[in-house]
């Protein structure tokens, strides 16, 4: 069980309020147990083609990838876990004394090839394709069930 410090990288912030209330109610509760810092990259300009935005986009999420980050993304290529696997995934990966995990969620047209060809991790929520603003709010929501279930307080349910 660690207290080390997550690190969120997400394209852009929610616009909807219910998004952003979401997303608070689950930092609030993460805050107990560990530390969160948010770095938000800004959307890339409307007037540019997808590609283009998805690669601006990744440019800007690699240039502020610190030596220590343990980059994982959102992806639906990425690997699905039960939330107990999810648990004792992140508890491992937490124990590396020099490096902090670090969530990366894309914007609306996902992450650049570039960005996950740099993470150790790729993880999945499912094989649907999420909106960015639900994605942050369900990896959220999960970190805190992790901490539940690794501290053993009655959150998770069986």
């Amino acid at each position: 069980m660690s207290l080390k410090p997550l690190r969120l990288i997400t394209v852009g912030r929610p616009r909807a309020g219910f998004w952003r209330d979401a997303a608070n109610h689950y930092l609030e509760r993460l805050a107990r147990w560990r530390t969160v810092t948010e770095s938000v990259v800004r959307d890339a300009d409307p007037a540019l083609p997808p590609e283009r935005k998805v690669q601006e986009e990744g440019r800007n999420i690699l240039r502020i990838l610190a030596p220590g980050d343990i980059v994982i993304c959102l992806d639906e290529r990425g690997s699905s876990r039960t939330s107990r696997d999810f648990a004792r995934w992140l508890d491992e990966i937490s124990a590396d004394a020099t490096r902090r995990p670090c969530f990366v969620v894309g914007g609306p047209f996902g992450l650049d090839e570039a960005v996950r060809t740099r993470a150790r991790h790729l993880v999945a929520f499912g094989p649907q394709t999420l909106p960015h603003e639900l994605a942050r709010v369900l990896l959220l929501e999960q970190l805190y069930r992790a901490e539940s279930l690794l501290r053993n307080t009655p959150y998770h349910h069986e």
